[in-house]
């Protein structure tokens, strides 16, 4: 099993944890017998599902910090030694999308969503991995997309960063190999979650284009990400038609799937 056993010093840090996937993931978890530090911006939502949470006996701790600065990201590893804990389990799940065509947008959007999806991912892997090297035992869950098997025009900015994520992650994994420490990389397709509307999707046009039997509920994408990372596994991708869509995206000729793809994202129509 490549999740770590709980012990009382130990934690496992998820951010975008107030909502959707991420607050699965920490029910998920805490499930499975581990304290859990959660991290998102909305404080009161983090509290919400904190005090549920403690119901079950573990302990929780809240870190309200927003990822897109790099200032609210370098403490954190810091803050929970001072908490007296270390993390055992890192999950990056915080992640946000732009939408529409990259000469009509907005740059600084751009910007935060890549400081988001990109940059605290790789510094929180970069400051917490080593520890677990150290110590012989850990577990990282990074949370892609199926955007990441083929770029996005609409999302460009999405799909690029998801599959850096995706990329490095299958990376991280094989430098990990007999340390003790595994990483395994989620890549959900259509989520039934408030990220589409944070991003500026219109529910009708996203349900036209994307078929009602690609959707995940956020506690089926949490369980195959969670039951991915128990079992030693790389790469998830719940859901069979969501599994079978990323590979024939990923073996499509690009100069075929990318005017598709234009076509049909809502993000590209006037």
């Amino acid at each position: 099993m490549s999740l770590p056993t709980p012990s009382p010093t130990s934690t496992a840090l998820v951010t975008g944890a107030s909502s959707g996937i991420g607050v699965e993931l920490a029910r998920g978890l805490v499930r499975r017998g581990h304290g859990v530090t959660l991290l998102a911006r909305r404080a009161d939502r983090l509290e919400d599902l904190a005090g549920e949470l403690r119901r079950s006996g573990v302990r929780v701790e809240v870190l309200a910090r927003d990822l897109a600065d790099p200032a609210g990201r370098g403490g954190i590893a810091e803050e929970l030694a001072e908490r007296g804990l270390e993390v055992s389990v890192l999950v990056n799940n915080a992640g946000l999308s732009t939408l529409g065509p990259v000469h009509r947008g907005d740059t600084e959007a751009e910007l935060r969503m890549v400081e988001v999806d990109v940059m605290a991912v790789v510094e929180l892997c970069s400051r917490l991995v080593p520890p677990m090297v150290e110590r012989g035992a850990g577990a990282v869950l990074n949370v892609a997309s199926t955007a990441s098997f083929q770029p996005l025009p609409g999302q460009a900015g999405y799909g690029a960063s998801k599959a850096f994520v995706r990329s490095y992650t299958e990376a991280l994994a094989a430098e990990l190999r007999g340390t003790g420490v595994h990483a395994t990389v989620l890549c959900p397709g259509p989520v039934e979650t408030e990220f589409g509307d944070v991003a500026g999707f219109d529910a009708d046009a996203t349900k036209e284009t994307l078929p009602s039997f690609m959707w995940e509920t956020p506690q089926a994408v949490a369980d195959v990400g969670l039951h991915a990372l128990a079992a030693g596994r790389t790469v998830a991708i719940p859901g069979p038609a969501n599994r079978a869509l990323a590979m024939v995206s990923y073996l499509t000729p690009k100069r075929l799937l990318l005017p598709l793809l234009a076509r049909q994202h809502p993000g590209l129509r006037d």
